[in-house]
């Protein structure tokens, strides 16, 4: 017997995305989605599609809202989704396919392809950009980190599924760069809340290896244009990352 699957979503002003997210998983035994907020009609669209929607605004960060979310899913297995992602024909397949006989105490890692300003991209680190969602309701969950979180499941076998999740990474270039600002400060909240310290040198280091990384030895030249600004991109969200974790460090900046 076939395996109950709850996809999972966190949420916040997602209206313009979300359609076409949550037509992509409709074949699936439930939907969830928990809002932390939304000012627009994020909630009706997911509550019209038949999803179960609820609202938790006390933000602690993306892990722990992902893990808030999760309480709500009665299904045996969760796939965890974002609302700019969506699942293709063939992954939705696989999926069901997988569930028909899953592997007990296994997770399941998917490919994505990124989007970046009118393409997906094909190198740069971005793809196959393999990311663990599919896992057992009861046996795993996401830690608790406030941003870049991550399923905690260090022992557990990891199987690929053939398929991509379509993730549209950067469709608007300042909404983008805002969201990598945010990432980048919730970053060093937390490296300076657990003692981590950086210098001079180490953020200039750390900045000019993401460039190198991501044009040569992720391959970014080959994706064109695109490549190169990405690396530019990668190297900007790198240096923001460690010049705030300096400035906390010295009282430059505010510890929340």
């Amino acid at each position: 017997m076939s395996k109950r699957l709850s996809v999972v979503m966190i949420a916040k002003n997602a209206a313009d995305l979300l359609p076409d997210c949550l037509a992509s998983v409709a074949w699936a035994d439930e939907i969830v989605l928990l809002d932390s907020g939304s000012s627009d009609d994020t909630v009706g669209i997911a509550s019209r599609a038949g999803a179960k929607v609820f609202t938790h605004t006390d933000w602690s960060g993306y892990g722990v809202q992902r893990q808030m979310a999760q309480r709500y899913a009665s299904g045996d297995y969760i796939l965890m989704l974002d609302t700019d992602e969506r699942v293709t024909p063939e992954l939705a397949e696989h999926i069901r396919a997988t569930l028909a006989a899953p592997q007990p105490g296994a997770v399941y890692s998917i490919a994505r392809r990124n989007y970046f300003l009118g393409r997906f991209m094909r190198h740069s680190g971005w793809y196959p950009d393999r990311v663990t969602r599919l896992y057992e309701r009861e046996r795993y969950q996401y830690n608790g980190n406030l941003v870049h979180e991550s399923l905690d499941a260090p022992q557990a076998p990891v199987i690929a599924l053939s398929g991509d999740l379509l993730h549209l990474t950067c469709r608007d270039f300042a909404s983008f760069q805002r969201k990598q600002f945010n990432y980048a400060t919730a970053w060093a909240q937390e490296r300076h809340q657990r003692g981590k310290k950086t210098s001079l040198p180490g953020i200039f280091a750390h900045t000019l290896g993401a460039f190198v990384k991501t044009l040569l030895l992720r391959g970014g030249v080959l994706d064109g244009k695109q490549g190169w600004l990405l690396a530019v991109v990668n190297a900007q969200y790198t240096f923001n990352k460690y010049t705030e974790l300096w400035a906390l460090n010295h009282g430059y900046s505010e510890k929340e």
